[in-house]
């Protein structure tokens, strides 16, 4: 069997670089060795950017469909109730920022809504196939298989999670360090109706006997999330179902008999860690397999889906659009920097809950902030600019265009050079000498967030290049193998 690339792991990583890769034409073969897409909870919680990297992507209605904003922290103890506060800091959405507030749904949905759309894109899921072997050559990659079948692809990509088999085999170490010696449990479990613990709000026992416990309600039904702190570092968590049951009933007021199923149940110990690289030849490392976070923020699968967003790209370009190899190697220069500022962020929380020092989240969990100005693929020729202006290498903002938005005109596996406040280059402008490229145009009068010039807006939303006129713009594009403009379809 042949293809241009084998994804290994259907969690969101690899289900979001499948469909980047689907809609650019690319071939992808997408792994699992679990027969079935992840049951549970785990990354309840999508950040704003990446709400922005799904809207590009075309799953964005469904999702937002699905979830629902985080509901008002409960404090309690024992059987009292006490004060309500926001975890998540709310904020308004804006002409730039559209979508400006996390989003809570399970993990599991929102890996269902995305298999949908790749399913919608004529991809689908390999399940009950796992890599047995691999071995990397100047030309290709042959990935071996549990069904017994060899694969023959130009790349591989590994995203199956922490414990990558991918990684191991490369023997790529793994650094860092233990964020808490004390064991978790994370658990979806089903309440009775009539409860003491309603659904307005996320509930939690600081205080409980044993650790603390938090309940927070899933939107679309009656499960709740589970999570279950050990005071005890020796404490080995019990995930069956009849001991979640009597560990809820042990330290909160509710009976064993009002948690009515367990639906799923995990055990782990907060880590943070990084892979020492992100690409072995062909091979790359992405979410989990590469960086390993506390879960506190909800940083660990947003960070994923956004490694997944930024290979995609940049795979499609040098498989379809003759783009120089070497653009693969901005793959690690960009997304390990990201990995281990998010990395410290999540453990710098986690350790502030633990000592008490409060629980809300503000806009530093969102990602909207990162950037990749010092990357090699971040250009920027104008001079004498605003130290706060927009720069390359800075997150694309959203605004108003024509009877839509920015976004709209974005939104696609192009390019998007943007002329604001001055014209769009002559030779952009010639439909018939750049209708062949990946590239489109689209104007603005004037817009105050960009200021004057021309930006030329990466496929996953980044200014790669910026100037005031086009010299330069040429070298850019072949550097990312764009060469050729059509004009906007907006």
């Amino acid at each position: 069997m042949e293809t241009d690339v084998v994804i290994v792991g259907a969690g969101p990583t690899g289900l979001v670089l499948a469909i980047d890769l689907a809609r650019r034409g690319a071939r992808a073969l997408l792994v699992e060795k679990a027969d079935r897409l992840f049951p549970g909870s785990r990354g309840k919680g999508l950040q704003p950017r990446s709400l922005e990297v799904l809207d590009d992507l075309g799953v964005l209605p469904a999702v937002l469909a699905a979830g629902s904003l985080y509901p008002r922290m409960r404090g309690w103890e024992g059987a009292e109730r006490l004060a309500e506060w926001d975890m998540v800091e709310r904020s308004e959405p804006s002409e730039q920022v559209p979508y400006a507030n996390t989003l809570l749904i399970p993990q599991s949905r929102t890996q269902e809504l995305l298999h949908a759309r790749l399913t919608e894109l004529g991809g689908e899921v390999r399940f009950g196939a796992a890599l047995t072997g691999l071995r990397q050559s100047e030309d290709g990659v042959e990935a071996e298989l549990s069904t017994g079948e060899t694969v023959r692809a130009a790349y591989l990509v590994a995203a199956d999670g922490g414990r990558s088999t991918v990684r191991r085999t490369l023997g790529v170490g793994m650094t860092g360090e233990t964020v808490d010696p004390r064991p978790m449990l994370v658990a979806d479990v089903r309440l009775a109706p009539g409860t003491v613990v309603d659904r307005g709000n996320w509930h939690i026992w600081p205080k409980a006997p044993g650790g603390g416990v938090a309940l927070c309600p899933l939107p679309g039904g009656d499960v709740f999330q589970l999570i279950v702190a050990y005071e005890d570092e020796t404490a080995v968590p019990d995930s069956t179902p009849e001991a979640v049951r009597r560990t809820v009933a042990e330290r909160t007021p509710l009976t064993e008999e009002e948690v009515v199923e367990v639906l799923w149940a995990s055990d782990f110990r907060p880590r943070a860690a990084m892979a020492d690289r992100f690409r072995d030849g062909r091979v790359f490392l992405a979410g989990d397999a590469a960086h390993v976070h506390s879960p506190a923020g909800g940083q660990g699968l947003n960070t994923s889906v956004q490694d997944a967003y930024n290979l995609g790209w940049k795979l499609g370009q040098v498989l379809r659009h003759g783009a120089p190899p070497a653009l693969l190697d901005t793959y690690e220069a960009e997304r390990q920097p990201v990995a281990a500022g998010v990395l410290g962020l999540s453990t710098r929380l986690h350790r502030q809950n633990t000592r008490g020092e409060g629980t809300q989240r503000g806009t530093e969990v969102q990602q909207l902030g990162l950037g990749y100005r010092d990357s090699s693929l971040a250009v920027e020729t104008r001079q004498g600019i605003a130290e706060d202006a927009l720069r390359a290498g800075d997150r694309a903002p959203d605004g108003p265009y024509g009877d839509g938005r920015l976004f709209d005109v974005l939104r696609g596996p192009h390019f998007t050079l943007l002329a604001v406040g001055v014209p769009v280059p002559e030779e952009a402008a010639d439909a018939a000498a750049w209708a062949a490229g990946p590239v489109r145009t689209a104007r603005l009068d004037a817009y105050e967030p960009y200021g004057t010039g021309l930006f030329l807006i990466r496929p996953d939303g980044y200014v790669g290049w910026a100037g005031h006129d086009a010299d330069g713009l040429g070298d850019y594009l072949a550097m990312v193998g764009a060469r050729s403009l059509s004009p906007a379809e907006a």
